[in-house]
């Protein structure tokens, strides 16, 4: 399926890493000289998309400034802001008009992971409301657990407590959706945390019936949490 739109959530500071955003946002951290964020757009335009959204916020300027002097090569920028940084529901409901009735990348600032990931998820996408990307883990109590029965996904928990997860697929931030998951959005309520999660629009999704698929991810990936993570996702940059 033929994907050319992208939305990326890059607004948040990213406390866990400490001292690094007190200037910059945490998608404009360096991964060899670039801002991850760069990096990311690069692999969706790789994947042939045309268009991006950037959902900025703190610091959203910085984020402009460095993309007016260093354009892609071929992907098209658009801004939007999140004025409250009340979650990542809300950011993502800021992209509803720029998907309109098309199905789209939606990932984060912070993710990084090669095109060939967004291409997979791109094939699957046809006739279901998405397709998630998964990462198999030892435990996913870190992230969102996913539960899986042949291509479906059956149920998605948010951070459970450490060993009661009988899934290994932890949710790897990196989705295709279709109009859908934007009526769902609109309706969240806030979350235990006081914030509109983009995991419960997607629980409201499956409590619906709709069909969403996952895709596991065999190549790289890593979610930039914490500074050591940063030198880590080298190997991304320089992989040719």
């Amino acid at each position: 399926m033929h994907i050319s739109k992208g939305i990326i959530l890059a607004a948040g500071r990213g406390t866990r890493m400490q001292g690094l955003t007190a200037d910059r946002p945490k998608p404009m951290l360096p991964i060899q000289d670039r801002p991850m964020l760069a990096h990311i757009i690069e692999s969706a335009e790789q994947a042939g998309l045309e268009e991006v959204l950037l959902v900025v916020g703190y610091k959203a300027k910085l984020v402009r400034e460095y993309f007016e002097t260093h354009p892609p090569a071929r992907v098209r920028l658009r801004y939007v802001v999140q004025e409250n940084t009340d979650g990542t529901g809300s950011a993502a409901l800021l992209g509803k008009d720029f998907a309109g009735s098309d199905c789209v990348l939606l990932t984060f600032g912070d993710i990084l992971a090669d095109a060939s990931t967004y291409r997979a998820i791109f094939e699957l996408a046809e006739g279901v409301a998405g397709v998630l990307a998964v990462k198999e883990v030892n435990d996913p109590h870190r992230g969102a657990a996913v539960y899986v029965e042949g291509d479906r996904i059956t149920r998605i928990v948010e951070k459970p407590p450490q060993g009661t997860s009988t899934a290994r697929f932890v949710n790897a931030g990196i989705y295709c959706f279709g109009p859908a998951v934007f009526e769902e959005l609109e309706g969240i309520p806030l979350s235990p945390r006081g914030e509109y999660e983009l995991t419960d629009a997607i629980q409201q999704l499956l409590a619906g019936g709709a069909h969403l698929r996952w895709h596991r991810i065999e190549g790289f990936w890593r979610d930039i949490g914490r500074p050591e993570d940063l030198a880590a996702a080298g190997e991304y940059a320089s992989d040719p």
